[in-house]
């Protein structure tokens, strides 16, 4: 069943600008796999965009946004051997995500060269 839906959209100069900075945006919203996946690709600041407009979009499919006891960087966006994206928690937040009782999450991000978005829906 169908628990909560969520979508965002950012700029990604705006992602670009944060993270150019060198001020730890990066390593605080992006977990290392992610922040490895990113700057591998040949516009980086797309991905980055859209795993920044996803862990936005979950924070809204639950209903309160962000929660005490999780961190973004404890969201991870992750492919399988398709490309199709999905979530993945970690840490404390993972712990968190668990006593929620979700059973599957739903994501779809895009991107083009001035903006990223992604959707969210959460299944219970």
């Amino acid at each position: 069943m169908i628990a909560g839906l969520g979508i965002d959209i950012i700029e990604v100069e705006r992602v670009a600008e944060k993270i150019s900075k060198e001020n730890g945006f990066r390593e605080l919203v992006f977990s290392e796999n992610e922040i490895s996946y990113c700057e591998s690709r040949t516009n980086k600041f797309e991905h980055y965009a859209a795993r920044f407009a996803a862990k936005e979009a979950f924070f809204k499919a639950i209903g309160t946004g962000w929660l005490k006891d999780t961190a973004f960087n404890e969201i991870e966006i992750i492919h399988n051997e398709y490309g199709k994206p999905g979530i993945s928690f970690l840490g404390a937040t993972k712990a968190t995500t668990d006593a929620m009782g979700i059973t599957n999450l739903l994501v779809s991000l895009t991107h083009i060269k001035t903006a990223a978005s992604a959707v969210v829906i959460i299944e219970k």
